[in-house]
């Protein structure tokens, strides 16, 4: 599980830190940045990693907790890393969208609860053909 967990962190913080380096090519293109700036960078990468690399997978996977928990530890945390994420690139975009951030709560679990019921429902049919095909093999 550890090992898992950690591969996946690593995964997400390279794939995050390359689409973050490419944002900033295409929008901030031919400006410089300060080297701190980086220290952003690296912090928001490390935010996805934590979140969609050990959180979700850790919550989804490997502990049983309630569906309903997961969804609002889930939505929460999405909405804080985001926000947080959001700050560290740009404090000025972080204060123009701070008056949304009711309607991306209420979004968010709604966004989480309908994902965990497909997510469900395509499960559980996964897992009835393995045992459909597990007692078609055994007669």
């Amino acid at each position: 599980m550890i090992k898992n967990l950690k591969q996946s962190f690593f995964q997400v913080f390279a794939v995050t830190s390359v689409w973050i380096t490419l944002l900033l090519t295409i929008f901030f293109n031919g400006q410089t940045i300060a080297l701190n700036y980086l220290w952003n960078l690296i912090g928001i990468s490390a935010i996805f990693a934590l979140l969609f690399g050990v959180i979700y997978s850790g919550l989804w996977n490997y502990l049983t907790l309630k569906p309903i928990t997961n969804i609002l530890i889930t939505s929460i945390l999405n909405i804080v890393g985001g926000l947080t994420s959001v700050w560290l690139f740009s404090s000025e975009m972080f204060y123009f969208i701070a008056p949304w951030i009711p309607g991306m709560l209420v979004l968010s679990l709604v966004l989480h609860i309908l994902a965990f019921y497909v997510y469900a429902k395509i499960d559980a049919k996964k897992k009835a053909e393995e045992l459909n095909d597990l007692v078609k093999n055994k007669q």
